[in-house]
């Protein structure tokens, strides 16, 4: 068995990715030992692996991010944001992540370093230090694939790849002014590599950190990511992590209002927000419901995630539509099955969770990769892109009768739930592990 360190940015979609994953190994028979948020520590330890909490310099509480980065609210949201956090949120712990690596090896020699494909740390590490003096580093793809290709739109953009030698001109157009204005945010990132002891490679920065790694494990299946010609040779493609089943709590009350709208051939229609960006639940959860309201074909399940959902929801829609639930807590192993359409902002392991389960999508959201995801949506015919993050509720009501009004977008995340179920990812990175174990061992 090997040992093995995971290291997790401490923001509920990048940690419980990789919960699920050192659990898994643990579970395994591996020794594993886990580096995340503090307020993480009791679900590690209940999982399996040991905890070490991360440097005060690099935690935070992802629910409040307001009070550890107050001036990110400034930013607008989309590509200026998106820098901004690439150089704060992710790129200034970046030095500290990386000696809390290193303290971590020096009482446990780990064979393997898995984290998070933002936890800039574990690049550093790979960067500074040679390779047969280091555990064998494998980042993990918690969003979109972010390697530039001469085949895709600028990455960030949210374009559907060119279709022509025309749109490539146009693209690589784009590309140049992006990276015109991406100076200081790799000036930027060069200073907290060097902090950490380590050099960023020259080159476009996505196929940079994709590429310093030993093994990209890309949380997908191929037929949702845009075909690469230059595709990196380290990326594997496992599929996605299967949602864990309910953890012993009782079903909501409401269950039974589901089972029965089910039972009477209502379309159930789940509304969500995320975890990151569901603290103003009127930009698509109350629009999904006041747009659904009047209808009595359909279900709608708000699924906000806050505990404070009904409260939130009644200040801005006072009469709750009699056709809806708001849930904060949702069993979504449980919900999945008996969805027929997921409206959501476009998190990342949300939308491999529904595709697994073959169901279609709306997707709305400006923030993050969310344009990137809802653009593969787009490409994939699995859903409607409403190329917005608030959109009306005449959108949102056009949008659910494309998807629910015709067969073809089901049938096509059918047809890719087929490849998500011919993947085991936890299995493949559990083989993978041992591979460089046995690498290892063998020098």
């Amino acid at each position: 068995m090997s040992r093995i360190l995971v290291a997790a940015t401490p923001v509920s979609g990048h940690h419980a990715p990789l919960l699920r994953i050192a659990s898994h190994l643990s579970g395994a028979g591996h020794e594993v030992l886990y580096v995340g948020g503090a307020r993480f520590a009791d679900e590690v330890r209940a999982a399996g692996p040991e905890f070490l909490p991360l440097p005060a310099e690099a935690d935070y509480d992802d629910r409040d991010f307001g009070a550890h980065f107050p001036e990110r609210e400034r930013i607008p949201a989309g590509p200026a944001r998106l820098m901004w956090d690439v150089m704060h949120v992710f790129g200034d712990p970046l030095a500290a992540q990386c000696r809390a690596l290193k303290d971590a090896l020096a009482g446990f020699p780990a064979t393997v370093l898995i984290h998070d494909n933002l936890f800039l740390g574990g690049l550093a590490l790979a960067l500074g230090e040679e390779a047969d003096r280091r555990p064998a580093v494998f980042s993990v793809g918690i969003t979109p694939l972010v390697s530039e290709s001469r085949d895709t739109a600028p990455r960030g953009s949210g374009l559907l790849p060119p279709v022509d030698d025309a749109e490539r001109e146009r693209y690589a157009a784009m590309a140049a002014r992006r990276d015109e204005q991406r100076k200081p945010l790799v000036d930027h990132l060069r200073d907290c590599f060097a902090a950490a002891g380590a050099v960023l490679p020259d080159g476009p920065l996505g196929r940079v950190f994709t590429e310093a790694a030993d093994v990209f494990v890309q949380l997908t299946v191929p037929g949702f990511e845009y075909p690469h010609s230059d595709q990196p040779a380290n990326i594997r493609f496992v599929g996605a992590i299967p949602i864990p089943a309910g953890d012993g709590r009782a079903l909501p009350d409401w269950w039974p209002e589901l089972v029965r709208a089910r039972e009477e051939g209502r379309r159930i229609v789940v509304a969500t927000q995320g975890t990151l960006v569901n603290h103003d639940l009127t930009t698509l959860v109350v629009p999904t419901l006041r747009a659904l309201a009047d209808r009595d074909d359909v279900f709608v399940v708000a699924a906000t995630g806050r505990p404070d959902a009904a409260g939130r929801v009644a200040a801005a829609l006072p009469d709750l539509p009699g056709n809806a639930v708001v849930a904060g807590f949702v069993p979504f192993a449980e919900l999945l099955p008996y969805a027929d359409l997921l409206v959501t902002n476009g998190g990342y392991g949300g939308t491999q969770a529904a595709l697994a389960h073959g169901v279609p999508l709306v997707v709305g959201g400006d923030t993050e990769d969310k344009p990137e995801v809802a653009a593969r949506v787009e490409w994939t015919g699995t859903g409607v892109n409403l190329r917005t993050a608030a959109p009306t509720d005449e959108e949102l009501r056009a949008a659910v009768d494309a998807v629910l009004g015709a067969p073809a977008h089901r049938e096509r995340a059918a047809r890719l739930a087929r490849q998500y179920a011919a993947h085991d990812a936890l299995a493949a990175i559990d083989r993978l592990a041992r591979e460089a174990t046995a690498a290892a061992g063998a020098r």
